[in-house]
């Protein structure tokens, strides 16, 4: 059962009728640009064939109520109570949504409660942003059933809004933009200071590559100590050097840089200047020489997520240095790190290989044996029934 139809059999089962649309968004893997969006750098993500949905139905009162596969028991407030403060738990995703909205303009005095049922095939934990497919899935489903006419990077907005605010993890807009601006056998090209937003031909499935995910099974979780600390960090860094945001860092200012700034500043700042500048090397190399030729760029990310930033974990490690070993064509850590997950670039034979030898390798190591896959690039946030 797909999760659309899981949404929508769920909605009836839990609530008694039928819903009235279901709506969905994926969740995403970042090709490259690691902790640059909030420091209004670049990011390079696409969206993924792995997707959260949500089914909807009207009430005649002024209640929210969600529910999903992933939980036991229905969360229910009334809209005039919607805050940040009334809002935990896997519930605050949804219902965080529904508070940015009115944040945003929504005049929500003046629209009825919802009835809303969540399913989601996206992994938790994995670093592939589980917790935007939701976000975006729901303010799709609300902005259209409210009649609110908000774009789609408005929507993004919100749902960042949602994600800093009440979930209180302090990221920047990558994930949100992907999910909802994604398309098939294509990456998002995204300026974070201006919203510009370009969508790039990956060529992957002419070029025979596929891009496989290893989920080393490590939860990390946003709003914990290490993102923020890599956050703050980022933000002593562009005070110090007088700059808005690392943006305004280029390469050439990093031997400056290294005078001003303590060791370890020093090193968070050098991460996400040159990882704005892979980024854009990135693009440039997929449009001129193909998807075959961005490998040393992955792997030169990894290693600055690794050594200068300090996100990478020695499970993620493995799994880089192991698919790199055995053919692909490069390899990294995705998402915030502190576990989650790595990417591998390789042709479509060497799969099963790759598979094979990282579970070898984990096992070896007495690792938690990792969850192996491939994704496809595929479209944003829609609606499907």
């Amino acid at each position: 059962m797909s999760e659309v139809a899981e949404a929508m059999h769920g909605f009836a089962e839990w609530f008694g009728h039928a819903p009235i649309g279901a709506w969905s968004a994926p969740g995403r893997v970042n090709l490259i640009g690691e902790h640059t969006d909030y420091n209004d750098g670049f990011v390079f993500p696409f969206a993924i064939d792995r997707r959260t949905a949500v089914a909807l139905g009207d009430r005649d009162d002024r209640v929210i109520r969600v529910a999903s596969s992933f939980a036991a028991e229905p969360v229910e407030i009334h809209l005039d109570e919607l805050a940040p403060d009334a809002l935990s738990g896997w519930a605050a995703y949804p219902l965080g949504v529904a508070w940015a909205l009115g944040e945003f303009g929504a005049d929500l005095e003046h629209v009825r409660g919802v009835d809303l049922f969540l399913s989601s095939n996206v992994p938790v934990g994995a670093g592939l942003s589980s917790s935007a497919a939701i976000e975006c899935a729901v303010a799709l489903a609300l902005d259209e059933h409210w009649g609110l006419g908000f774009d789609r990077p408005t929507l993004a907005k919100v749902g960042q809004l949602a994600e800093n605010r009440v979930v209180g993890a302090p990221t920047g807009i990558m994930d949100q933009s992907a999910s909802l601006l994604g398309e098939a056998d294509a990456a998002v090209f995204l300026d974070c200071r201006s919203l510009d937003a370009d969508v790039i031909p990956l060529g992957f499935e002419a070029d025979g590559l596929s891009l496989m995910v290893i989920d080393v099974r490590v939860e990390h979780a946003h709003a914990s100590g290490g993102y923020a600390a890599r956050r703050a960090s980022c933000e002593a860094g562009a005070r110090a050097l007088g700059v808005e945001s690392l943006r305004d860092v280029r390469p050439d200012d990093l031997a400056r840089a290294e005078v001003l700034l303590d060791d370890e500043t020093f090193r968070r700042v050098r991460h996400v200047v040159t990882e704005d500048q892979r980024v854009l090397d990135a693009v440039r190399t997929l449009r001129e020489h193909g998807p075959g030729a961005i490998g040393p760029l992955l792997d030169a990310s990894h290693v600055s997520m690794r050594d200068d930033f300090e996100i990478s974990v020695p499970e993620l490690d493995l799994a880089v240095e192991t698919a790199q070993a055995h053919g692909a064509i490069g390899a990294r850590m995705t998402g915030g790190g502190f576990g989650g997950s790595a990417i591998a670039l390789l042709v479509d034979g060497l799969v099963p290989i790759v598979t094979r030898e990282v579970l070898a390798a984990f096992a070896e190591r007495g690792y938690r044996e990792p969850a192996v896959f491939t994704v496809r690039p595929s479209q944003g946030a829609r609606r499907d029934a």
